[in-house]
């Protein structure tokens, strides 16, 4: 499952195969936003096992993508 805004988008998944390529598309899908700014890099964040967000962040620079669990 997923649920998303112009700048974040949630992935549930139920397994590790799942959760790799929704990650990957969760990525691929926010690069095509941040190419158009070119002002934010791109943060996932693990909230909990199976739940996480990809967004746009201003505390990455453009270009790059970090990980973090919170």
């Amino acid at each position: 499952m997923n649920t998303a805004t112009a700048e974040m988008l949630e992935v549930k998944v139920d397994t590790a195969r799942q959760l790799e390529e929704r990650l990957n598309a969760a990525v691929r899908s926010l690069q095509d936003v941040a190419i158009r700014t070119r002002a934010q890099g791109i943060l996932v964040t693990r909230l909990n096992p199976g739940h996480y967000t990809v967004s746009l962040s201003d505390s990455v620079p453009f270009g790059v993508t970090r990980e973090q669990s919170r």
